[in-house]
């Protein structure tokens, strides 16, 4: 089986967090590692934090968790855009090959 990349966006709730959006990034490890390394955020997850995002991967088909951060709804904001431009470059990238 092949190791798919993807974001996670989760909210807390009073029930905890709540999966809300997902970014799918494919295959490419280094370029995953690379587009999370510049989102917005802190790595220290605490109590108050209410906006999670989650870079994860499938091992054997099933989720794991790689890192996290907390972010503000301002980060996140910066962070989706990021996220969708960094996802359309790499894919045109894709089809220039």
């Amino acid at each position: 089986m092949e190791t798919q990349f993807y974001i996670l966006l989760s909210l807390k709730t009073q029930q905890g967090f709540s999966d809300y959006g997902q970014f799918f990034l494919g295959d490419d490890g280094e370029a995953a590692y690379g587009l999370f390394r510049q989102l917005k955020g802190i790595e220290q997850i605490k109590d108050g934090c209410l906006l999670h995002i989650d870079l994860m991967e499938t091992v054997n088909e099933l989720p794991v968790k790689i890192k996290s951060i907390c972010c503000t709804l301002e980060e996140l904001g910066a962070n989706c855009k990021l996220i969708a431009r960094e996802i359309f470059r790499l894919n045109n990238l894709e089809e220039m090959r």
